[in-house]
Formats: structure tokens, C-alpha cells, sequence
């Protein structure tokens, strides 16, 4: 994935209202009055955020005869995860200092209350 779609999903992904609509789509292919029912803004509104993330590839509109369902495309998704899967050592490691330093201050603590 190129740092062009990276960008865009992270973008999509910066809406809790696209956020919602990708948790719903998880669970099955939705139409845009679907989509649109749990929130409180119009069906044109609701089409931009789906604009959005299909730009991202992030949903796919098909057609089936009068219905045009959208449905979870899960790869950018994974994309996203494996470069944010670069910064879990960086993480693991930042805690694992703060470990040692808290049994630190815990071990230079204990002598005084005995």
C-alpha cells in the first residue's frame, strides 16, 4: 500500500462517523438508507462519508437490480495495521523501562517501612 492510501485510510478512518458505518458493514452489505437510519444527518451527508471511504478502498458499492449495496473492503484495513504494528516494540519497550523504574521506586520504598 502505497503512503497515498495509507494516508486516505487513516483520513477515513479519522470519523467516528465512517467508523460507525465500517463496524456496521462488518456485519453484512448495507444500502445507503441502511447506512443512514442510525444516524441523525442526511442521506447526501451519509453519501459523502461513503465517497470517502470508498475512495480509501475501504467499501465497495456493487449493483443488484434497484439496490446498490456497500460492502467492507477489509485490506486497506490491514494495511493500516501493519504499519501501526511497526511502533508496538517501541511501545513495549517504553513500558517495560517504565516497569523496571516502578520496581525501582517500589524496591527503595519497602526498607522504609520496615
Amino acid at each position: 500500500m502505497g503512503p497515498d492510501l495509507l494516508d486516505a485510510t487513516f483520513a477515513a478512518l479519522a470519523d467516528p462517523t465512517r467508523r460507525a458505518i465500517l463496524a456496521r458493514l462488518a456485519s453484512g452489505e448495507a444500502t445507503v438508507t441502511e447506512l443512514a437510519a442510525p444516524f441523525d444527518m442526511s442521506q447526501p451527508a451519509v453519501s459523502k462519508h461513503l465517497r470517502v471511504l470508498q475512495r480509501a478502498g475501504l467499501i465497495s458499492r456493487g449493483r443488484d437490480a434497484q439496490r446498490r449495496p456497500c460492502r467492507l473492503e477489509a485490506r486497506p484495513l490491514k494495511a493500516a495495521t501493519d504499519w501501526l504494528e511497526n511502533y508496538r516494540g517501541y511501545w513495549e519497550e517504553s513500558y517495560q523501562r517504565l516497569d523496571t523504574l516502578l520496581d525501582e521506586l517500589k524496591a527503595k520504598e519497602e526498607p522504609r517501612k520496615g
